[in-house]
């Protein structure tokens, strides 16, 4: 019996991991025990959450809560060994690119225990991001590394990693999407709203290179009030605050709505009519839901989407922003980016 402990911290990770529990209950003489951080507190993961998502409950809770980078991915490597000191499995499975994710694989490797490691590969270039860090570094760790695109692969290559122990898989959060579209729910307060499906630009903006500098908030906010189309923006209560601190307001062609769970937003995506975000999982959401994307960022790590033309990169520059919302072409690639859908089902062949 093979055991696998995976490592877990935040909500899209239980999502991504979720698929790949689905391929090892059908896979004979493997075992998975799920440790949950805690790196994300998220009120959306009640119990709820776990039935309708048809998603396994944590066997382990370490209850390490947000922070300081350092002193949030100490507590989590401390707390994690002492799990694998007690389980001792035959694989640490970590996921993307969270405090979680390395801590997992630090944890892993000082006990000479294999690391596979899902999305490797990726890079932005920017290394003032910490998701940019931990990617590297969990890369460096793990004995697997399982790459969701060519490019990815390629990147590992670059930094000497050997090439028996990368795998292109395709990507995992292509199994989610395929998986939870048909069961993606309307918002209730959709109908709310003077809106038509098709025709509204769907917005999420989180992260802190914009929501910490007001310049670029102010930037991102005006090139938004410049949209021919009226724009949904879940709104997180941090990136809430933020703008009400920097004294900036949002214009009357914007929605300000409460962040939305993955259902929802699973339904928001499919029935926009773009997509606009600082997102990586977002963007590729939109291009699974068949939807081209605006990154209110200066770089992506999924640069597939970019060069084959369903992203377009617009920073935080206003005058961009409103010009690729209106003009941004409809037509996506038709030869698939991320695989065809049992990425989860390749990974535990290997593993097993």
């Amino acid at each position: 019996m093979k055991k696998i402990v995976t490592i877990v911290g935040a909500r899209p990770q239980f999502i991504k991991a979720a698929t790949v529990s689905r391929a090892v209950a059908n896979t004979a003489g493997v075992r998975e025990i799920i440790v949950h951080t805690g790196q994300h507190y998220d009120a959306n993961m009640s119990d709820i959450f776990f039935e309708e998502m048809a998603i396994p409950r944590p066997h382990y809770h370490l209850g390490v809560g947000s922070g300081l980078h350092g002193a949030m991915t100490g507590r989590q490597l401390e707390k994690i060994e002492e799990v694998l000191m007690v389980e001792v499995p035959d694989w640490v499975l970590v996921y993307g690119d969270t405090n979680s994710t390395l801590a997992g694989a630090l944890a892993a490797v000082k006990l000479h225990i294999p690391v596979a490691h899902i999305e490797a590969g990726l890079r932005s270039f920017n290394r003032r991001m910490p998701e940019e860090i931990n990617r590297i570094l969990t890369d460096h760790a793990s004995t697997l590394l399982f790459a969701p695109t060519s490019i990815a692969r390629d990147n590992l290559l670059s930094e000497g990693i050997p090439d028996d122990k990368i795998h292109v898989v395709g990507d995992v959060m292509y199994d989610a999407a395929l998986f939870y579209k048909r069961l993606a729910r309307r918002p209730e307060w959709f109908d709310d709203y003077d809106l038509a499906e098709g025709e509204f630009v769907l917005c999420t903006i989180h992260r802190a290179e914009n929501t910490d500098e007001p310049r670029r908030m102010k930037s991102i906010l005006h090139g938004l009030a410049q949209s021919d189309a009226p724009i949904i923006l879940p709104l997180h209560p941090r990136t809430r605050k933020k703008i009400h601190d920097f004294g900036l307001e949002t214009s009357d062609n914007i929605f300000v709505v409460e962040p939305v769970g993955y259902l929802e937003m699973t339904w928001l995506e499919t029935h926009c009519r773009s997509v606009a975000t600082d997102s990586g999982g977002v963007q590729k959401e939109a291009y699974f839901s068949g939807k081209p994307c605006v990154t209110l960022r200066d770089e992506t790590e999924w640069v597939e989407l970019v060069t084959s033309g369903a992203n377009v990169l617009a920073g935080a520059d206003a005058a961009l922003i409103a010009k690729y919302i209106q003009s941004i072409p409809s037509r996506l690639p038709t030869q698939p980016l991320y695989g065809t859908g049992d990425s989860a089902k390749k990974i535990i062949s290997i593993l097993a």
